[in-house]
């Protein structure tokens, strides 16, 4: 059962994370299961980029893993993300659609459903707002 309260009483940056990340995965998987190229696509992709972008900047202000210094290594996604969010939309632009297939899927797996499983850890926030708290 669903725990939001779990999300509620972290840090204000934590759940605007959290529900834009969510955001982000359905409108992306939306977006690999939907017809490509059309306006709808388009739409969706720049509302996606808009998501995933939100959710990279708002990374910056969380500060719960410190392994170097405030940050941790998971930070490192952050430049990541939106450098390849930048080239995928520069890709589509120029017409070279392989090329933006190929960042945006990887954008997807790595930065969305890889990190994504890492948060569902024991003891991360995520696992307890999803699977309730573990009672011993």
């Amino acid at each position: 059962m669903l725990e939001w309260s779990h999300l509620r009483e972290e840090a204000p940056q934590i759940p605007v994370h959290a529900l834009m990340a969510i955001a982000a995965l359905l409108l992306g998987a939306m977006q690999l299961i939907l017809p490509k190229g059309n306006h709808r696509h388009r739409l969706f992709g720049y509302a996606w980029a808009l998501f995933m972008a939100g959710t990279a900047f708002n990374a910056v202000f969380i500060h719960e893993i410190r392994l170097l210094g405030s940050y941790s290594t998971i930070h490192l996604l952050i430049p990541v993300t939106l450098v390849s969010l930048f080239l995928a939309i520069k890709a589509a632009r120029q017409g070279d659609i392989n090329r933006h297939k190929v960042l945006m899927i990887s954008l997807f797996a790595l930065a969305l459903v890889v990190t994504g499983l890492f948060t569902l850890l024991p003891g991360r926030v995520m696992n307890t707002t999803l699977f309730g708290a573990v009672h011993t």
